[in-house]
């Protein structure tokens, strides 16, 4: 199989790593300390806090632009389209990166409230309220 030595990159994993360095057809190798992956941001540290990050980046811009475009914001229109558009960046490959520091959780679990905050009638409710009223889970489940 032929390699492009240009997109190669070498990450060093660990701390009692040596930090080798590697060459492959006469040219070094780059050291990364992240690198994304099938839309995996992997750091050396494999912590996944900019994964969660990222992805609650992404889904408070589309929750944004559901919130902009939609005059009515009734349960049928907001919870499809949250589950649709939203939902799948905050669950994307989850059993890779399963964030189980609280901070990580509460940042996703934060774009999930402010979906269901979004929904006529549930802004009184507390976050659990909401969850059943709308028959969604929460994101740590």
């Amino acid at each position: 199989m032929l390699f492009n030595v240009e997109k190669c990159k070498v990450m060093h994993i660990g701390y009692n790593n040596c930090c080798a360095e590697y060459d492959m057809d006469g040219n070094k190798l780059e050291t990364a300390t992240e690198e994304k992956d099938l839309g995996v941001m992997v750091s050396d540290n494999l912590k996944c806090d900019k994964q969660c990050s990222e992805a609650v980046t992404i889904a408070n811009k589309i929750l944004g632009m559901i919130k902009r475009n939609f005059a009515v914001k009734s349960k049928e229109i907001i919870i499809p389209l949250y589950r649709s558009f939203v939902r799948l960046h905050l669950e994307y490959c989850c059993q890779v990166w399963s964030p189980h520091y609280n901070k990580d959780i509460k940042l996703l679990e934060g774009v999930q409230r402010r979906a269901t905050r979004l929904v006529s009638g549930m802004e009184s409710l507390c976050y659990a309220d909401r969850l059943k009223n709308l028959g969604l889970t929460s994101l740590e489940n």
